[in-house]
């Protein structure tokens, strides 16, 4: 079965070639491209992805204007970053394919300590206790790779177009009685500052995007 990968992409030249070039076979690319200032999608098109471009900010508006772009049955999110391999893709995406589950989040597993700080594994921990309290899926992560079918991803309605949109999936799922499961991946050194988490403003704002979303 064919898949699709949504790349949500800022500024990620240097990184685009390493994560393209590790696509595993019929695996499309779909780079969304939300602003880029510098070459991405003129490098995204050349190594033959998908381009798509994004006017509203936002990693939300991102993922979903890649999720609307699609038209594979199972779809995959990824970073495009260099965080996270493409070739570890089948991990996630395998139990979909095959039926065993609705979603699948790739947990997070850092390679060295230096790769996830202490206080973004703190907040990550709390989060999923919030998750589990919340829906009463038992998730260790909220990782940024994910996987599930396309006609029902679209039909969760989902709304948050900045960073509570990992979020919102997860728990409109759990609210559609979705099966949730998650599989490590490895967590890797990243290609530049985190877009979400790399200042403190970014990071303030994915508490507030996020808190939103639980409270609904």
């Amino acid at each position: 079965m064919s898949v699709d990968l949504v790349l949500p992409c800022l500024n990620e030249a240097a990184a685009l070639p390493w994560v393209l070039e590790r696509l595993p076979p019929d695996v499309r690319a779909i780079v969304v491209d939300n602003g880029s200032t510098d070459d991405s999608a003129a490098i995204a098109a050349g190594l033959g992805a998908t381009v798509v471009e994004c006017e509203l900010k936002g990693y939300g508006a991102a993922c979903h204007a890649g999720l609307e772009a699609a038209d594979a049955d199972v779809v995959a999110v990824m970073d495009a970053d260099a965080s996270l391999d493409p070739r570890q893709l089948v991990r996630v995406v395998a139990p979909v394919v095959a039926g065993r589950a609705d979603l699948i989040v790739g947990r997070r597993r850092p390679v060295s300590r230096e790769v996830w700080p202490w206080h973004l594994r703190l907040a990550n921990a709390e989060l999923s206790r919030r998750i589990r309290r919340r829906t009463g899926v038992a998730l260790h992560d909220l990782g940024p790779m994910r996987a599930a079918r396309r006609t029902a991803l679209l039909g969760l309605g989902l709304t948050d177009r900045r960073s509570g949109y990992p979020l919102e999936t997860v728990v409109r799922a759990a609210d559609a009685g979705w099966r949730i499961a998650e599989v490590d991946v490895d967590y890797l050194p990243r290609s530049g500052r985190s877009k979400v988490t790399g200042t403190p403003l970014g990071a303030a704002r994915a508490v507030r995007d996020m808190s939103k979303v639980l409270a609904r």
